[in-house]
């Protein structure tokens, strides 16, 4: 293939779209990781939004939008088919400094995943087609009102609403496929109103004014939507990890009445002492507290619970 102009300056974008996307994914979990430990408002992963005080998050967003508009530039330029699949080649990036600054170690799958994105990216760029020359918004609004792309968005739109308003409740703030499902469901319908957007303005710059059509300004409203929905669960998503390992943590220094019950009076006494104010990381366990002070075990060992309430 022969890559003309616009294909080159398409694929130019899309690369570093992905590596803005990339590092912004590492900056606003490190933002993400710093609200969570402070335990002043509630996390994402359960549903709080305290990550908006914290200034490396926003750091990270300005970033992210910085590979956006990159990537929005590419989509007006380049066809869909290769401008797409290069957003993988953010998963390079996000993994390579994941491992490097927050020392998340990348295990074979995680190596194997990551060439597979590369040759992926790399075959589809050789062998990307041609892409056919529109002249309006609404010869795309055609293509979008086949049958077979109706079908499918409301499938997306179906499966999007299930997941948001039954899995999530369910198992969301334990299992991060829901959310990741939910970005995916969003993002697929996101790939053709970015398409709309960015040839409405190509062609209302260099030769008729675009916005004048209806189908121009709903595509707008499905990008602005699609990329509100992604971006709220992304941030849960990116949160989910971190709980569970800080959750992981703390089980180092838990109870053990705080685990399966248990008749015996020795792991009572074990588990009071192990939450005695003089214990290492107990100013931090003061919510084991409340839930230790519920507890039948704890009935016998009322001074000392007293004592460490007044610590706490």
């Amino acid at each position: 293939m022969v890559a003309s102009l616009d294909n080159v300056r398409g694929l130019t974008l899309a690369m570093s779209s992905s590596a803005f996307i990339g590092s912004s994914f590492v900056i606003k979990k490190i933002g993400l990781k710093k609200a969570g430990d402070s335990g002043a408002r509630a996390r994402a992963g359960s549903g709080g939004h305290s990550y908006l005080y914290e200034p490396l998050w926003w750091l990270g967003m300005v970033t992210m939008i910085l590979g956006e508009i990159a990537n929005f530039a590419a989509y007006a330029f380049a066809p869909a088919i290769l401008v797409t699949p290069l957003g993988a080649l953010s998963i390079i990036f996000s993994a390579v400094l994941a491992h490097f600054i927050l020392k998340e170690r990348l295990h074979m799958f995680g190596v194997v995943g990551c060439i597979l994105c590369v040759v992926g990216s790399v075959g589809i760029v050789l062998h990307a087609p041609k892409e056919r020359e529109i002249n309006s918004v609404e010869e795309i609004w055609h293509f979008a009102t086949q049958p077979g792309f109706i079908v499918y968005s409301c499938v997306a739109v179906v499966g999007a609403l299930f997941l948001i308003f039954w899995a999530v409740k369910r198992s969301g703030h334990r299992k991060m496929l829901v959310y990741i499902a939910i970005c995916s469901l969003m993002g697929s319908l996101t790939v053709i109103s970015v398409k709309a957007v960015a040839i409405a303005l190509k062609l209302s710059f260099s030769e008729s004014n675009q916005f004048i059509y209806v189908q121009t300004w709903f595509f707008i409203f499905v990008v602005i939507i699609c990329c509100l929905v992604q971006l709220n669960y992304l941030n849960k998503a990116s949160m989910i990890r971190h709980t569970d390992a800080k959750a992981s943590s703390q089980r180092d220094y838990l109870p053990p009445f705080f685990g399966p019950p248990t008749s015996s009076a020795r792991r009572d006494e074990v588990g009071l002492r192990a939450c005695s104010p003089s214990t290492p990381a107990a100013e931090s366990s003061c919510e084991c507290l409340m839930r230790l002070a519920v507890t039948p075990s704890a009935v016998s060992h009322t001074g000392e619970l007293v004592s460490w309430m007044e610590a706490c």
